[in-house]
C-alpha cells in the first residue's frame, strides 16, 4: 500500500515541477515535451500498479 502512495506522491511532485517549469517558460515545444514526459511517467506508474509489483 505504501508503494502506491509513494508512486502517486512522486507523480504529483513531478507534475508540480513540470507545471512550474511550463508556467515560467511558456513555449509550445516545451509544453509538448512536458506532456510527453508526464504521460510516460503516469503510464509507467499505472501499469506498474496494475501489474501488482
Amino acid at each position: 500500500m505504501t508503494d502506491k502512495l509513494i508512486g502517486v506522491f512522486a507523480l504529483a511532485v513531478l507534475g508540480g515541477f513540470l507545471g512550474i517549469l511550463v508556467s515560467f517558460v511558456p513555449r509550445v515545444d516545451l509544453m509538448a515535451v512536458v506532456a510527453l514526459c508526464f504521460g510516460l511517467a503516469a503510464a509507467d506508474l499505472f501499469l506498474t500498479l496494475k501489474r501488482g509489483k
